[in-house]
């Protein structure tokens, strides 16, 4: 039996790299993330709607409308995370929302090891830093804790149910699992983050969980055109993707 023998590398053979892979994963996941980080920030600030009117139904105060600053970005991340469980799978989704875990742990340990640096004579702006960017023990908890709950929650309800409808209803695929994960994420972070941000009254709680998960719910099927032509997209162009079209099972 004879080897090969390799002949050894030239100065003008190409250079070693590995493959990209040709998929939206890589692509989608960045895109999660990056909401991610950009809408926990947000969150630091408080904000409130209609402060001049006093409207309530029963014990629920509807006007002002109080919410914080990450309301306009975060849920576009559930709308990637249904595309991610549509197209990949709860795995690959799970293996994401880990990605995305690490990073805002990550970002939490940055923020807080440059506010134990020294600042320099000329820096001014050391308290509007902290404020800002400053690791709140309680907001860290609150947020690191209704993603992992919420996104795993809406994940496996997305993949739960389209085991059973295949490529039919997903429409009722992505209202079911962003009712359930959004109201997981909401409440959990509502009520671990409330008094961080300033939210001091029952009234006021009450109205930040249900602003924050009919908002939030409302986006996702505002939105589901988009999120339909995106999954569509994604699906047509993944060299790896097999769709099954049998209907319901049995």
């Amino acid at each position: 039996m004879t080897e090969s023998v390799q002949s050894p590398p030239h100065a003008s053979d190409p250079a070693s790299f590995a493959h990209v892979n040709r998929g939206y994963y890589a692509t989608m996941v960045a895109l999660f993330t990056a909401t991610l980080l950009i809408s926990n920030i947000c969150a630091t600030k408080g904000v409130a709607f209609f402060v001049d009117q006093n409207v309530s139904v029963g014990p629920f105060q509807v006007l002002p409308i109080i919410t914080d600053g990450g309301f306009f970005l975060f849920p576009l991340a559930y709308v990637v995370g249904d595309v991610l469980s549509e197209v990949y799978g709860f795995k690959a989704t799970r293996r994401a929302i880990y990605i995305g875990f690490g990073s805002l742990l990550l970002a939490a340990l940055s923020f807080w090891i440059t506010q134990q640096l020294p600042s320099a004579d000329f820096y001014d702006n050391e308290a509007a830093f902290d404020a800002v960017v400053g690791v709140v023990p309680r907001l860290l908890i609150a947020g690191l804790a209704g993603y992992l709950v919420g996104q795993l929650l809406n994940s496996a309800v997305l993949v739960l149910i389209k085991e059973r409808t295949r490529e039919k209803h997903l429409w009722a695929r992505l209202i079911g699992s962003t009712v359930v994960g959004e109201f997981a994420d909401t409440v959990i972070f509502c009520s671990i983050a409330a008094g961080a941000i300033g939210i001091s009254t029952w009234h006021d709680f009450v109205n930040y969980v249900i602003v924050g998960f009919v908002w939030k719910t409302l986006v996702e099927i505002l939105v589901m055109p988009v999120t339909y032509r995106v999954i569509a997209y994604v699906k047509k162009r993944e060299p790896t993707y097999a769709p099954v079209e049998d209907g319901l099972l049995p």
